[in-house]
């Protein structure tokens, strides 16, 4: 997993929790990096997995939740370092329904190496994109948040349904229906 993800939930921590809370859960984790991320590195998924569980234990919010919250802070991310990106798309679902053959290619020439999503199409209108999410890493939460986000960064609005397929949360069915 690349480093950025990393640098981005540690930066979200401090952000929301504190200093304290960062420290706290690098040390009760086993991180073979020892928590020191660079945003250009490669780390393995389980020192986020550990990451998220003490954050889970310590603050009480599901695993769920915190990707969510992560998902919409990762957005702004995108904001300030692809603007470009983003302004060459005027509508969220136009913009959802591009991640696998635009926005992927795009995080792929900067790290060649990432291991990303899969989002297949299986229904797109001028209002509703029903796409399929499909990876191991079962975050889909964290890319519901990047979805809220989104509709919000387009001053648009959407109702967004999360439908698991597969129980462990591996395939995930999102219906956006834009309001």
């Amino acid at each position: 997993m690349k480093g950025i993800v990393f640098t981005e939930f540690l930066d979200l921590v401090e952000e929301r929790f504190g200093l304290e809370m960062v420290d706290a859960i690098i040390s009760q984790s086993k991180l073979e990096s020892k928590g020191v991320y660079t945003s250009i590195g490669t780390y393995s998924f389980s020192e986020l997995l550990q990451l998220l569980q003490n954050l889970k234990i310590q603050t009480g919010i599901s695993i769920d939740n915190l990707l969510l919250i992560y998902g919409e802070h990762f957005f702004s991310v995108i904001e300030t370092n692809y603007k470009d990106l983003l302004s060459s798309y005027n509508d969220p679902i136009e913009m959802l329904a591009s991640i696998e053959n635009h926005i992927h290619v795009e995080v792929r020439k900067i790290y060649n190496d990432a291991e990303l999503p899969t989002f297949i199409i299986k229904e797109k209108t001028k209002k509703t994109l029903i796409l399929i999410y499909k990876s191991s890493r079962s975050m889909h939460h964290f890319g519901l948040g990047l979805m809220n986000k989104t509709f919000e960064h387009f001053n648009s609005k959407a109702t967004i349904i999360l439908e698991k397929i597969k129980k462990d949360g591996t395939e995930v069915k999102f219906i956006i229906t834009k309001n």
